[in-house]
């Protein structure tokens, strides 16, 4: 088949999907990365200005993300191309939509990403008969409500500590991006006796020196309000909270939102990615050239997939806890030793940990099951 896309490579992408449905009004990119390891698992977002090419960026970090974790699963990712504030009955269309869309398509597992939640897996599930990340009542584990990936980011933040000087306990750290997993990172970070100065959100920066109550900005959020309402602190431009000193910095949002022009402005020794692919690559660079620890996405936002990844396999919320725990912080002392020892970046230890894994899967499949780009329309 005719190759249209620039990006790929010999890992994938194994299918590329666009999705368009007239009755509900569904236009949806599914990329189902790569298989080595096991069927694809990765989030569904819901966003209006998603591109192809970026969802084929989430789902390679998707596959990085589950080999470097040793899950039995590949990498892929979806994005359904709408406001995910629209009404609730209109969601519950485009997501039944486009479970009927992705039934067939049985080498990708889905699970909520930003846009979508619980309530949304729930009618994948129902309309495919496999989804992850469900609500409680059907059986799932509902890792955004429970908060496992800001668990897990603050299991890493106990790691990478040690490797830059860092004393969480009196650490200062920034969040952009007041969603689930930038609040559940910010109250895990402070039970480990960290302080948020910081928060960002599609309003503005709130910032206080003194600290920021969680559950004070945790209810104003869940009643739909900004980090603007909180009333004690000073209120910045969004922009701003690149800008904030601190010990320990998390983008918790969009993609690519720190790159070669602004990087320069942060005043951090350790940034720890919530979000997936938020930096570029030349920003990762700089940083690694001022000495600001970088602890790529795939390696420190993990902990929502392997969350799905026991419930897929029938397992309890404590066993995710614990395995997230386990994985996460053998995971990034094994990378951060490796990068102590060669000076090499940190992204560049994480793939070739993650690459390792998948070629070492791959010499076990029938290579009728090898990557190769299919385009469905």
């Amino acid at each position: 088949m005719k190759r249209i896309f620039e990006f790929g490579d010999s890992l994938g992408p194994d299918k590329v999907v666009h999705i368009y449905d007239h009755h509900s009004g569904l236009k949806a990119i599914l990329v189902v990365d790569n298989v080595a390891c096991g069927p694809a698992m990765g989030g569904v977002r819901m966003a209006p200005d998603v591109t192809t090419e970026e969802v084929f960026r989430l789902a390679r970090a998707m596959t990085f993300k589950n080999a470097v974790a040793n899950l039995p699963y590949g990498g892929g990712k979806a994005a359904i191309l709408a406001n995910p504030k629209v009404p609730a009955a209109k969601k519950e269309t485009l997501m039944r939509a486009f479970g009927v869309a992705i039934k067939e398509i049985t080498s990708y597992i889905p699970g909520p990403d930003m846009g979508t939640d619980e309530a949304c897996m729930a009618w994948v599930q129902e309309e495919t008969g496999r989804a992850i990340g469900l609500p409680s009542a059907v059986g799932g584990i509902p890792l955004d409500e429970i908060g496992v990936t800001g668990y897990g980011l603050s299991v890493v933040a106990d790691v990478a500590s040690e490797f830059c000087s860092i004393d969480l306990s009196t650490a200062k750290f920034v969040v952009q991006g007041a969603g689930s997993v930038g609040l559940h990172t910010a109250s895990f970070l402070a039970a480990r006796g960290a302080l948020l100065i910081g928060v960002t959100d599609s309003q503005g920066t709130l910032f206080n020196p003194d600290g920021i109550d969680i559950d004070q900005l945790t209810e104003l959020k869940r009643q739909g309000k900004s980090v603007l309402d909180y009333a004690d602190g000073g209120k910045l431009s969004r922009d701003a909270v690149i800008d904030i000193p601190c010990d320990i910095w998390i983008p918790a949002a969009r993609p690519d939102v720190i790159d070669a022009d602004n990087v320069n402005r942060l005043k951090t020794k350790l940034v720890i990615q919530g979000a997936n692919i938020p930096f570029t690559a030349k920003a990762e660079q700089i940083c690694h050239d001022r000495n600001i620890l970088v602890i790529p996405d795939f390696i420190a936002n993990v902990g929502g997939v392997i969350c799905g990844a026991v419930e897929y396999g029938g397992g309890t919320k404590e066993i995710a806890f614990q395995t997230i725990e386990e994985k996460i912080r053998k995971n990034t002392t094994l990378m951060l030793e490796n990068v102590a020892s060669t000076g090499k970046l940190p992204r560049q230890i994480a793939i070739e940990i993650a690459e390792q894994r998948i070629r070492r899967a791959t010499a076990y499949r029938s290579k009728r099951h090898g990557p190769g780009l299919q385009l469905i329309a």
